[in-house]
């Protein structure tokens, strides 16, 4: 049976929606299973209408599904993408990841495989710490963080960030070697994931 992986993200303009489709190829090319949800919008109209990039991505991303408590249950592993808000994740994320407490208390997070990923404005615009606050969710969770470490070229290309994918935000999106550490990132938390499910049977 194929593993199960659940790319969530919150995105804005769209930066980390470009990350989580790459990090979601990567997913497929490790013959995964995997959905693709977008967390819940939390801004006002007007605030989104206010920046036409945001309504145009808004816009653009209609049509993909709302990420529930029912794909966290139905997963093996996650790998969850956030803009960086201050150094910290961002609202809409923090609040679906806030919902998680039933599934926490019932111990169906346990020993799941997770993962993050990150775009901000500049190099040190809060990149790590935002990787680092969502790690402390996954902690409580019990979940098994696979990082992804210097166990690949392309994480060097892209910045050389240990902790997670992440961008810093360019005008035409993720560049190219960002997005090659996505790809390789989301074949990386599968393939641990499906040794993981493999050590079980």
């Amino acid at each position: 049976m194929a593993t199960k992986v659940a790319v969530i993200y919150y995105s804005a303009t769209g930066n980390v929606y470009e990350l989580a489709r790459a990090i979601e190829e990567g997913v497929k090319e490790a013959g995964a299973e995997v959905r693709f949800r977008k967390v819940h919008e939390l801004a006002p109209e007007e605030a989104i209408k206010s920046n036409q990039g945001w309504s145009d991505h808004a816009l653009m991303t209609e049509d993909v599904l709302e990420a529930s408590m029912d794909d966290l249950e139905w997963a093996d592993a996650f790998i969850f993408g956030t803009p960086t808000r201050f150094g910290n994740v961002s609202a809409q994320l923090k609040q679906f990841l806030d919902q998680t407490g039933g599934l926490w208390f019932q111990g169906k997070l346990v020993d799941k495989v997770v993962g993050g990923f990150t775009s901000a404005q500049n190099p040190h615009g809060g990149q790590e710490s935002t990787l680092l606050s969502m790690y402390n969710v996954f902690m409580h969770w019990g979940a098994i963080v696979v990082a992804p470490g210097y166990t690949d070229q392309s994480i060097f290309e892209a910045g050389g960030n240990p902790y997670g994918v992440s961008s810093t935000t360019h005008d035409e999106g993720p560049n190219e070697q960002e997005l090659a550490a996505a790809r390789y990132y989301g074949r990386r938390v599968t393939e641990k994931a499906t040794a993981l499910a493999a050590s079980r049977v």
